[in-house]
């Protein structure tokens, strides 16, 4: 039997997801508290808390661990975590809850989950404006002293998502209802931590690498994979099936690419095609650290980390989200540190000269001699009907893609990031 990580936290799957009669008692109940609807991200964070995705979480953060995951990277008793878990609600539903109440939450329509609030704290612009100069800065922000504003893209998407919360922050334990649609959307795809755990030790793997996807599968992304598998006993192809940003290719059309790569190019064996269902947050490095902290959960000992992970625009450096896992604090306390390491990739190429794949620390070829690839690129070449250059991505995947572009009946309008487009090779 192969030995996996344990989960995040120290206190095994933390799993919300009531079952039975359990589940039953909670929703006749739930129908009599007062329904607070919650936003999309909200919804992928209850699911996630349910299945144990975010071991330690049981609930939404209080105002001592958003403070403190901002500024430290850690919850309020010193257990690592880089992104603020919160839930935000209108002042109107803030006035009619009191610490104490139970609630209903509610998103599309479906009670997702109870709550049991315990806190609420107001979130001013000042506040929000704080949590975005903490969790959304980069090394363009630190070149002018700083200051976050005078260089955040106005478009910056993670930005906008913050500034416009609603202006309160309710905390609490939660009791998650359902899934959604995600187990009947994505059979054998939405996959829970348990049950990759399982299917993990059913295969004997104890090292296992994580590639983190929301474009379609291109390339480098297949030679990421390969290099994990080489050094791995497996690799998790784990695509982001929750919301996107307008223009960015749906999630069924893009698990279908995986598919049809794993089918002609992988040993099946080796490689295992999932979903999970959180809404991208655009925070760049510190995305790239939430990705390795539930990925643990999943039972992954090793987060791939190529070029621009979790990149926005030109916002964030080509190689920040590897460089700040040498930043993240080690407490040394069993349970409060991420166990998840970095598999810190260099950008990689198709080189006519090295007639294969290749990265900047195996090719010493020129520029003119590489194709260079990226998600943004192909979709942009795809939206536009544009020939996608030799070597790109395999034939098979790409008459998918056309596919799906050609029965658009608006036009996809993507733009092009330095990065993208090879600008600082």
């Amino acid at each position: 039997m192969s030995k996996l990580v344990a989960p995040h936290g120290g206190k095994g799957l933390v799993c919300a997801l009531l079952h039975g009669s359990e589940l039953a008692a909670e929703k006749e109940k739930a129908a009599g508290l007062k329904k607070v609807k919650v936003s999309a991200r909200a919804k992928g964070d209850l699911i996630m808390m349910g299945i144990g995705g975010f071991s330690p979480l049981s609930g939404f953060m209080t105002k001592a661990d958003w403070k403190n995951v901002c500024e430290n990277f850690q919850l309020a008793d010193g257990t690592f975590w880089p992104v603020p878990i919160t839930l935000d609600i209108s002042k109107e539903d803030a006035n009619a809850i009191t610490a104490g109440d139970e609630i209903a939450l509610e998103a599309d329509g479906e009670i997702m989950a109870t709550m049991k609030v315990t806190e609420k704290f107001d979130m001013t612009e000042a506040d929000k404006k704080w949590e975005c100069e903490k969790v959304f800065m980069g090394s363009g922000a630190d070149s002018v002293d700083g200051k976050f504003w005078q260089v955040a893209p106005a478009d910056h998407p993670g930005v906008i998502m913050v500034m416009n919360q609603k202006d309160v922050n309710i905390a609490g334990p939660v009791k998650v209802l359902s899934q959604g649609s995600y187990p009947s959307e994505y059979p054998g795809v939405y996959l829970t931590p348990a049950e990759t755990r399982a299917m993990f030790e059913e295969r004997g793997w104890s090292k296992v690498a994580a590639l983190q996807l929301r474009n379609p599968m291109h390339r480098s992304h297949e030679f990421l994979a390969k290099i994990a598998i080489e050094v791995c006993d497996g690799v998790l192809i784990h695509s982001l099936i929750g919301n996107l940003k307008p223009g960015d290719i749906p999630a069924p059309v893009r698990v279908k690419a995986i598919e049809i790569l794993i089918d002609n190019y992988f040993v099946k064996d080796n490689v295992i095609n999932a979903g999970y269902p959180l809404d991208m947050r655009y925070a760049g490095p510190r995305e790239a650290l939430l990705h390795a902290t539930f990925r643990q959960n999943y039972g992954i000992t090793d987060m791939l980390i190529g070029r621009d992970h979790a990149g926005v625009g030109d916002f964030y450096g080509l190689f920040e989200a590897q460089e700040i896992f040498d930043r993240v604090p080690v407490t040394g306390i069993a349970g409060k540190d991420l166990l998840c390491k970095p598999m810190k990739i260099d950008w990689t190429f198709y080189c006519h000269k090295c007639d294969g794949m290749a990265s900047l620390r195996t090719c010493n070829h020129s520029k003119e001699d590489r194709v260079i690839l990226s998600g943004t690129k192909l979709r942009k070449a795809l939206s536009e009907g544009q020939p996608v250059v030799d070597h790109f991505g395999r034939e098979e995947v790409l008459e998918h893609l056309r596919a799906y572009y050609s029965g658009l009946t608006e036009k996809v309008e993507v733009k092009m990031q330095k990065a993208a487009s090879g600008a600082g090779m």
